[in-house]
């Protein structure tokens, strides 16, 4: 666009030509497939009994003209159902289902009804305010909703093949494109929560249209630039809002991100998920237009995230008062917020970063975030959700403490602002495309997880296979099971929690060290058919301490094993997990139980608690030492809840 040469230097692996097929995450790929996309298509159709309405489809079938009746729900419903679309797609092409693409087929009827005639495509809008049309991007979150259904069209037709959908979100971005940006008669805002930005970069990778990938450029150019968009349409509204009565929207500067301009943010401020998604559209127009500043933009703000605003099970966004970050070090464990979607929003950064440059790091919060914050927000059995991922829970405090009650100490069947259950199946239905990329020469391997991949390289066609039981374990094997006599290099991750790493080709135990660069461990050799890799990561449980500016973890640990964080549970040790300790020293003990929830690694020490029985009735005393030895059981921080409700404690006092 600029003339520069694109920073992507890999690519990705087409969904279909990965195969999750063993191991830990073959599981969770079943659940959603089987179990998720069908309970969450019951939940848009309002079929679950006890559960908040959805009115998603109704909404599409009254805009369509099939139905009579007013608009339900949320001004942005019509994204649940977007993507539950684009989870659909996904898993189309993980796992072939005539029956779900049917039923997919037949909501892409609606769609195709309900879209107008110039291309806009939004049911509150067509429903209920028909003549206020792009009037509140501030609040109304027109452009948001475009932007999952674009995603949806990308995916199914990857997926399918079949383009209905596609020419339909195309059709939605051109009426978009001719709306917005910097010509003359056109508006020149932006969206109040971003998403269509990182979508319509994927429909240019489609289509290879570049007004699409100018229009993302526009969104992310035009934001925070004086005067402020926000503001001019406010004053053409008569300062009526949707939400705010007539508060002004200068209020919400930074709560919107469009304080300034992109390229001079430093610091990640406001509604976390907005932000990050912004994040991963500014990362993949720095990719396809060689833009450096912007580049440096995406560094400065991920550094923010992960080194001062995440907390140690990747969740980010620590006040619920907006659903958004606060400031360096502020991580409060009982009030947290750690919306879900803001966790899958980091691992879309952290990828999009990942396809600029190969560092460890990116796959690290990746990881981090995958196996800990995202994993919570689903109950096992795939029908019970968070939309907060709390790092403590006291029940009591949840149900008669107001500052509290967002926090839950069970999963819920649905919310009325259902976000996160659709954003968790879509995520985990793609999750293949998360494992590898490949650039002009290398085999990229960012995950661990039993699977199959065949990819083009240099000419020719490479199948690799992945056998692991990771993250229960860390031996990982890699079988070459397709490569003619080629040239190419295979780059393993060395996970950051990892201090000891073997490898082994062929049976030859060979140097780590000698081929480790920015936490991948790379490969260079002729690879034949049969050749075979044996990596093993150490994965020794330990105590982790926080900064010591993050103040209320001062004096506390958390149990980390691998790439999991651990959790007490009020069902294991007892009421009040506050009144336990663990001893610096304490030894570690893990055993692989196969009756605990479907199988998993439990970490067992020795600790303290202190006595209660003998402290009597007065509120205060002086300081005296009285515990009595305890032995703690820890549990994977992102199976808890799946027993009877009680209190969670992820930071544990330390003696």
């Amino acid at each position: 666009m600029e003339g520069k040469d694109p920073l992507r230097t890999a690519r990705d692996i087409p969904l279909k030509d990965i195969k999750i097929n063993s191991g830990f995450w073959s599981g969770y790929i079943d659940l959603v497939l089987d179990k998720v996309i069908p309970y969450q298509w019951d939940a848009l159709n309002d079929r679950v009994a006890d559960a908040a309405p959805s009115h998603a489809i109704r909404n599409i079938r009254i805009a369509a003209g099939l139905e009579e009746g007013e608009f339900h729900g949320m001004v942005f419903q019509d994204s649940d159902v977007a993507k539950w679309l684009e989870a659909v797609g996904y898993s189309l092409a993980v796992r072939p289902d005539e029956r779900l693409e049917q039923l997919a087929d037949e909501v892409i009827d609606l769609l195709e009804k309900a879209q107008q005639p110039d291309g806009y495509l939004n049911t509150y809008y067509t429903i209920k305010e028909p003549g206020k049309r792009w009037t509140n991007l501030w609040e109304c979150h027109e452009l948001y909703c475009a932007g999952h259904l674009i995603e949806a069209g990308v995916a199914y037709y990857g997926s399918t093949g079949k383009d209905r959908l596609l020419k339909i979100v195309c059709r939605l971005a051109d009426h978009i494109d001719s709306v917005f940006g910097p010509e003359e008669g056109k508006l020149r805002g932006y969206p109040g929560h971003q998403e269509i930005e990182l979508a319509l970069v994927k429909l240019y990778r489609m289509t290879g249209e570049q007004r699409y990938l100018r229009l993302a450029k526009f969104f992310i150019d035009e934001r925070g630039r004086e005067p402020y968009y926000f503001d001019i349409e406010y004053e053409k509204r008569g300062g009526r809002n949707h939400w705010s009565g007539n508060a002004h929207p200068s209020g919400s500067r930074e709560y919107n991100q469009y304080h300034r301009p992109v390229r001079q943010q430093d610091k990640s401020v406001g509604h976390a998920v907005r932000a990050v998604y912004m994040y991963s559209a500014m990362a993949d127009i720095a990719a396809e237009t060689g833009d450096e500043e912007l580049l440096d933009a995406c560094r400065t703000l991920f550094d923010n995230i992960t080194k001062k605003q995440m907390y140690i099970t990747g969740g980010i966004g620590s006040t619920r008062h907006g659903e958004a970050f606060t400031f360096d070090y502020d991580l409060p464990n009982d009030t947290v917020y750690q919306e879900t979607c803001a966790s899958i929003g980091l691992i879309f950064f952290a990828r999009r970063m990942l396809d600029i440059e190969k560092k460890g790091v990116y796959a690290d919060v990746m990881e981090r975030a995958l196996y800990n914050s995202v994993l919570s927000g689903m109950a096992l059995d795939g029908r019970s959700f968070f939309y907060c991922n709390p790092m403590e829970v006291w029940p009591e405090a949840s149900m008669k403490n107001p500052d509290r009650n967002h926090i839950k100490p069970v999963r819920q069947k649905w919310y009325g602002c259902a976000c996160c259950p659709p954003n968790i199946a879509r995520f985990i239905a793609s999750l293949g495309r998360y494992i590898y990329s490949v650039g002009p020469e290398t085999i990229y391997v960012h995950l661990y997880a039993g699977s199959e991949v065949k990819t083009g390289l240099g000419g020719g066609e490479v199948a690799l296979e992945q056998e692991t039981q990771y993250p229960w374990d860390g031996r990982i094997s890699i079988n070459i099971s397709k490569a003619e006599d080629q040239r190419f290099v295979l780059a393993l991750r060395k996970p950051g929690w990892c201090t000891q790493a073997s490898l082994r080709i062929n049976g030859e135990e060979c140097s780590v060290g000698s081929r480790l660069k920015d936490g991948y461990i790379y490969i260079d050799r002729v690879w034949s058919q049969g050749d075979r890799v044996d990596l093993y990561l150490d994965m020794e449980p330990v105590l982790v301490q926080a900064h010591p500016r993050l103040r209320y973890n001062a004096g506390k640990v958390a149990i980390q094993r691998g790439p999991i964080v651990y959790c007490l549970e009020q069902c294991d040790n007892g009421e009040n997990l506050a009144a336990l300790s663990i001893p610096a020293e304490t030894r570690l003990e893990t055993v692989y139980d196969s009756g605990f929830l479907g199988g998993a690694v439990l970490i067992k020490c020795q600790g303290y608690r202190t006595n209660e029985d003998v402290w009597g009735e007065d509120l205060y005393s002086r300081l005296r030492i009285d515990e009595r030895p305890v032995t703690i059981r820890a549990v994977p921080y992102f199976m808890w809840g799946n027993r009877e409700p009680g209190e969670m404690l992820v930071w544990i006092r330390s003696r």
